[in-house]
C-alpha cells in the first residue's frame, strides 16, 4: 500500500494535469470509424463515430440503405444514449484528473486510474455491444439471406463486394495517451 499514501513529484502533478487536457480535447475528435469500399463507390462510405455524435450523415443514409438488403437494422445516432453520457463521462475524469494535481495524492491517482480501467474496458464492450447487435441480429425476410456476422472492431472484412475497415481514431488515442500520462506519473515520479 505504498504507492497509496505516497504523493505526487512536480512532474507528475503535471502529467495529471496534461492527461486531464487530453481527455477534454478528446472530446471534439473522432474515436472510432469504418469505411466501406466498392466498385459502386470507389471513394468509400464513411461513418465516423466521436464521443457526442456520428458524422457523415449522407453516407450513413447510403449504409442504411445497403444494410437493408442484409436485414441490418438501420444505425440512427439516436439510439446510442452512450453518445450523451461520455461527454459527461470524460470531463468528470478530467477533474478528479486535476484533483489529483492539486492535490498530489496519489491514492486520488489510483482511484482514477482504477476507474479509467473499468471504463475502458466497458467501453470496449459497449462498442462489441453494438458490432454484435447489429451483426448478428439480421432480418431472416431480407431480400439477401446472409449469415449472420460479428464485424471487427479493429480490422478488415468482407461483406458481398464491399471491403470495409474499422478502427480506432485520434480521438481513441488522445484517451489513451491521457492514461499512459497518468501511469507514467503514478510508476515513474512519485515519492
Amino acid at each position: 500500500m505504498r504507492i497509496w499514501k505516497s504523493s505526487l513529484y512536480p512532474i507528475g502533478k503535471i502529467l495529471f494535469a496534461v492527461a486531464a487536457a487530453l481527455l477534454i480535447i478528446s472530446i471534439f475528435f473522432p474515436w472510432w470509424g469504418m469505411t466501406l469500399v466498392a466498385p459502386q463507390y470507389p471513394e468509400g462510405l464513411h461513418l465516423v463515430v466521436y464521443p457526442t455524435k456520428l458524422e457523415n450523415m449522407n453516407d450513413l443514409d447510403i449504409l442504411n440503405t445497403l444494410n437493408h438488403y442484409i436485414g441490418m437494422k438501420e444505425v440512427n445516432g439516436k439510439d446510442f444514449a452512450e453518445l450523451k453520457i461520455i461527454p459527461i463521462v470524460l470531463i468528470a475524469f478530467a477533474i478528479l484528473s486535476l484533483l489529483v494535481t492539486f492535490t498530489g495524492k496519489m491514492k486520488y491517482g489510483v482511484i482514477v486510474l482504477g476507474l479509467l480501467c473499468i471504463a475502458g474496458v466497458l467501453g470496449l464492450y459497449d462498442i462489441y455491444h453494438w458490432l454484435s447487435d447489429f451483426g448478428m441480429h439480421l432480418d431472416p425476410k431480407a431480400p439477401i439471406d446472409y449469415k449472420p456476422f460479428i464485424p471487427p472492431m479493429v480490422g478488415e472484412n468482407q461483406i458481398a463486394n464491399f471491403h470495409t475497415t474499422m478502427g480506432f481514431k485520434l480521438g481513441a488515442y488522445l484517451l489513451g495517451l491521457s492514461f499512459m500520462l497518468m501511469v507514467i506519473a503514478a510508476w515513474r515520479f512519485r515519492k
